[in-house]
C-alpha cells in the first residue's frame, strides 16, 4: 500500500481520495484514530473499535439529521428521504417494526426464486467473448428489477429510476453538495413515488408498497410522507449499494486470480467471495453521525453539536482485527466487518443484498470459466458513501 507522508488531509469529497482512500484510511488509523477537518467541520473515527463502539453508544451519537455530510442532506429534513436511517428511538424503533415485516429472514428467502429468473434474463442477454459494461448490462439491471418486482414498479419505469438514482450520488469535481442534477433526481422521485402511492391506494397489489400502506401495528399506521421516504431509501440503498457490490466482486476477483479461482471450480465459496468483498472494499465507505455528547477518544475530543463520520471502509482494513488487512482473501473469516452497520442502525435489507449478491454470481459462474475487466476503461463512481463502479468493461468466456 502506498505509504503517505504527513500531513494528510482527508476530504471525502476529493476524487484522488475516492479513486483509493485506503492509504489515507492507514495514515488515520495510525495518526489521527478521531481526526479533525476544521474546513469542512467534521470529525472521523476510522479504527475498527472504535467504529464498533460508536455503533453500540446509546446516547451519544445521534442519526436524527441523517447519515451525509453534504450540507443540503445534513439537517431535520433527512428523514424525508433517507426514512429510518436518519432517526432515532423511538421513532426508529417504531417506523422498523412496520416495515421490517417486509424483511423477514422467510420473506427474504422467499424471493431466491424470482431474483434467479431476473439474473437469467439478464445473463441471456449477455454475449460472450465479446466486450459489455458489467454495470449498465448486469449488476445495475438485477438490484435494480429485484426491488422494482419488490415495491412495484413496472419494467417499463426501471431504467429512468436508475438513471435518478445513479444522479442522486454522483457528486461534481470540487462541489462540497448535492448537484443540481441531483436534487432534481431527487425531485422527480418524489414526485413518481406519490403517484404510485396514491394509486396502491386505489388498487392495491400484492407487493410491498401496499403492504406498506397496510402494516398495522396495534392501530399504529405508516403516513404517506413515511411511506414515500421509505421507498426512496429502498432504491438508494437498496439498489445502489448492490449494485456496487457486484462490481467490486467481479473487478477485486479479476485483480486476484488464484481468490476467483476458487469461485469458478467451488461454488459453495461464492458466499465467502461475496463477503470478503464487502469487507474489503465495501459499497458504503462512511455513515455520518451528529455528536450528541463530547467524545473523548485518544486525547481528542469532538464536541457535542459537531459532525462525525464513521469510516467503515477504514474499519474493515484495520490490521488489528483481520491479519494481512490490504489482501482480497475469500478463505478469512469476515465476521467481524462493519459493512452493515451494526445496533438499532444495523442494515435491514442485509439478508437481501447478500441474497441478490450471491445468486447474481452463482448464474453468472455457473456460465463462465474465466472474466476480464478493462481496467483502464472503467470508470468510477464519484460519491463520498457510496464506493463503486458506474462503468466497468468486461469480456466474459463461456464454459
Amino acid at each position: 500500500m502506498t505509504q503517505l507522508a504527513d500531513p494528510v488531509v482527508f476530504d471525502p469529497y476529493d476524487y484522488a481520495t475516492q479513486e483509493d482512500p485506503y492509504p489515507v484510511y492507514a495514515w488515520l488509523r495510525e495518526n489521527a484514530a478521531l481526526y479533525h477537518n476544521a474546513d469542512l467541520d467534521f470529525w472521523a473515527l476510522s479504527r475498527h473499535a472504535d467504529v464498533t463502539a460508536a455503533f453500540r453508544s446509546e446516547g451519544v451519537f445521534s442519526n436524527r439529521m441523517g447519515v451525509s455530510l453534504d450540507p443540503s442532506s445534513w439537517g431535520p429534513q433527512a428523514r424525508d428521504v433517507m426514512s429510518i436511517l436518519a432517526m432515532d428511538p423511538p421513532e426508529q424503533t417504531r417506523l422498523r417494526a412496520l416495515v421490517s415485516r417486509g424483511f423477514t429472514p422467510r420473506r427474504v428467502a422467499e424471493l431466491e426464486s424470482q431474483i434467479r429468473t431476473i439474473t437469467r434474463e439478464h445473463l441471456d442477454a449477455l454475449a460472450f467473448d465479446e466486450p459489455f459494461d458489467l454495470i449498465d448490462r448486469f449488476a445495475g439491471r438485477v438490484p435494480m428489477d429485484v426491488i422494482s418486482e419488490m415495491v412495484g414498479v413496472p419494467p417499463a419505469d426501471r431504467a429512468e429510476l436508475r438513471r435518478l438514482a445513479d444522479l442522486l450520488v454522483h457528486r461534481e469535481d470540487g462541489a462540497r453538495d448535492v448537484p443540481k442534477a441531483g436534487v432534481e433526481a431527487a425531485i422527480a422521485l418524489f414526485g413518481y413515488y406519490t403517484e404510485m402511492l396514491v394509486e396502491r391506494r386505489r388498487n392495491p397489489r400484492a407487493d410491498l408498497t401496499s403492504a406498506l400502506v397496510d402494516a398495522d401495528i396495534d392501530g399504529d399506521r405508516l403516513t404517506d410522507a413515511e411511506i414515500i421516504a421509505f421507498l426512496f431509501l429502498m432504491i438508494v440503498a437498496g439498489n445502489e449499494t448492490t449494485t456496487k457490490l457486484l462490481g467490486n466482486a467481479v473487478y477485486w476477483g479479476t485483480k486476484n486470480p488464484d481468490q476467483l479461482a476458487k469461485a469458478l471450480t467451488d461454488p459453495a465459496r461464492i458466499p465467502d467471495w461475496v463477503n470478503e468483498t464487502l469487507r474489503y472494499d465495501g459499497s458504503t465507505q462512511l455513515l455520518a453521525r451528529l455528536v450528541v455528547e463530547d467524545v473523548a477518544v485518544h486525547g481528542q475530543v469532538a464536541p457535542a453539536g459537531s459532525r462525525l463520520v464513521l469510516l467503515l471502509g477504514s474499519a474493515n482494513r484495520d490490521a488489528a482485527v483481520f491479519d494481512d488487512a490490504d489482501r482480497f482473501d475469500i478463505d478469512r473469516d469476515t465476521a467481524q466487518m462493519v459493512s452493515f452497520g451494526g445496533g438499532r442502525h444495523y442494515c435491514l435489507g442485509a439478508n437481501l443484498a447478500r441474497l441478490e449478491a450471491r445468486i447474481a454470481l452463482e448464474e453468472l459462474v455457473a456460465r463462465i470459466d474465466g472474466v476480464e475487466v478493462d481496467e483502464a476503461a472503467a470508470e468510477r463512481v464519484h460519491s463520498i458513501n457510496v464506493r463503486g463502479f458506474a462503468h466497468l468493461p468486461t469480456v466474459v468466456h463461456p464454459r
